[in-house]
């Protein structure tokens, strides 16, 4: 069983934010993979099916992005997941929207999601698909610009890095249970 976690705010307020690229990503590998996200234990909206053969678990933390490792920790405990099991989508500020790119282990870079998540799992050993939002051109308050709407002007450019995102997730997963495969139960992304 892997576990795919959208990262991101719940709430109208934040929908098409920049901060919840994870959850707009994660709404989208769902529906493509006919994954019905639905509210229940964990502190999140999650859906179990399977994608490219492997049993996976979707997932959006309802705890906010900042504590996004409550819900983590308690989907990981109650279903017996390795986090090297784990593939979490999010907003990075570090790269040009449409940019993405994939992690396998190490610091946060000041993403208090991510953090939240290594702190409550006690391991920064998860894989990570990191979807650039760009930075405020103006250098501007960095919070403001993540959980600011997209532009309208960005819709079709938001559209496609979520389509290639999905795309990046079903890749890593893939290249996840191939590496499994050959070393035992670990999933190594």
């Amino acid at each position: 069983m892997y576990l795919i976690i959208g990262l991101g705010n719940p709430g109208p307020r934040y929908e098409l934010t920049r901060h919840n690229i994870g959850f707009l990503v994660a709404d989208s590998l769902a529906e493509k993979q006919r994954i019905v996200l639905s509210q229940g234990k964990y502190k999140a909206l999650y859906g179990e099916g399977k994608i490219e053969g492997c049993d996976v678990i979707v997932a959006k933390p309802m705890t906010y992005m900042n504590n996004s490792g409550q819900s983590v920790k308690l989907i990981l405990s109650a279903l017996n997941i390795f986090p090297t099991r784990v593939l979490v989508i999010h907003d990075d500020i570090d790269l040009p929207l449409g940019k993405i790119k994939v992690k396998t282990k190490g610091g946060d870079a000041g993403q208090l999601g991510v953090r939240s998540i290594t702190e409550k799992v006690g391991t920064d050993q998860y894989c990570r698909i990191r979807v650039g939002v760009g930075r405020p051109d103006d250098r501007g308050d960095i919070v403001d610009y993540v959980l600011t709407p997209f532009p309208e002007a960005d819709t079709q450019l938001l559209n496609e890095v979520i389509e290639k995102a999905v795309i990046k997730v079903e890749e890593t997963l893939i290249e996840m249970n191939k590496r499994n495969n050959k070393t035992g139960d670990r999933g190594e992304c």
